[in-house]
């Protein structure tokens, strides 16, 4: 249903992703999902790892800004409106998405991580409504 992320805040530069990947990798923390915003002189990472905690902690020790928050976790099908959907949904509750990032399955599902300003309003809105949450379990 949640899903914690991380988000490392990064200046625009050659080489700045490959610095944190190489420190998550050092640590041996897996990065599950990740996206990458970015503007002329900043950008933002952000990522759902194995260890959030301990990736986090080794960021910080190497000079990176970090901070972590949570994520509402959807599951659609992997079809053509598969999002569509739950954006409609969404929008019909007058919830804001803020951001989203998503990834295939193997089973012909998608995941959906969506960013909302208030996360426990959004989920109690959504718990009437036919939407499948992500068990948490494999992050």
């Amino acid at each position: 249903m949640l899903v914690n992320q991380i988000a490392v805040f990064l200046e625009n530069q050659r080489g700045k992703v490959k610095g944190v990947t190489d420190v998550l990798a050092k640590a041996g923390i897996s990065m599950l999902t990740v996206s990458i915003a970015d503007t002329k002189d900043f950008g933002i990472l952000r990522a759902v790892t194995d260890n959030n905690d301990k990736a986090i902690k080794v960021l910080k020790e190497n000079g990176y800004s970090v901070i972590k928050n949570d994520l509402i976790g959807i599951e659609v099908e992997d079809k053509p409106g598969g999002l569509g959907e739950v954006l409609n949904v969404l929008d019909e509750l007058c919830v804001d998405v803020e951001y989203l990032y998503s990834y295939a399955l193997k089973d012909g599902k998608a995941v959906i991580l969506f960013k909302v300003a208030d996360i426990n309003k959004t989920l109690d809105l959504l718990k009437d409504k036919n939407v499948k949450f992500i068990d948490t379990k494999p992050f």
